[in-house]
């Protein structure tokens, strides 16, 4: 077993960004498996006082295991961030798809199965005794 570093992956486009940083996607060189690597910059999150918040999101995407929420693969830092290499979920957010795929919203059927996904990740969630938000 390797340390886990920034050479460890390829990174790739940025597939989103939040409030302490980007999401892009990367790539494991040793393996060729695909991740989202969640870069949260130390600045700003020392900025907001986020510390607190950025080991909590850790912790919690550590001990997640489900089809239907994102977990954590790989940690490490560099100089300037903390970098969270999570499982990637690809065909873009739901926000992409309801308005970016045809008409905007959904028909009935596709809402039910995806209020479906949605439960069974919050179920999964509160049974670990997280709360989302």
């Amino acid at each position: 077993r390797q340390p886990v570093t920034k050479d460890t992956f390829r990174q790739y486009r940025i597939l989103g960004k939040g409030g302490f940083g980007e999401v892009c996607a990367c790539q494991v060189r040793a393996t060729g498996k695909m991740y989202a690597c969640k870069k949260l910059e130390k600045k700003r999150i020392k900025k907001r006082k986020g510390e607190a918040m950025a080991l909590n999101e850790k912790q919690i995407l550590e001990k997640v295991n489900s089809r239907f929420v994102v977990s954590l693969a790989y940690a490490y830092e560099t100089k300037d961030a903390l970098c969270l290499v999570l499982t990637i979920m690809n065909g873009g957010d739901l926000k992409f798809h309801i308005y970016n795929m045809g008409n905007p919203g959904f028909e009935d059927e596709r809402v039910v199965f995806y209020a479906a996904e949605i439960c069974c990740g919050l179920q999964h969630l509160h049974q670990e005794g997280i709360v989302y938000r």
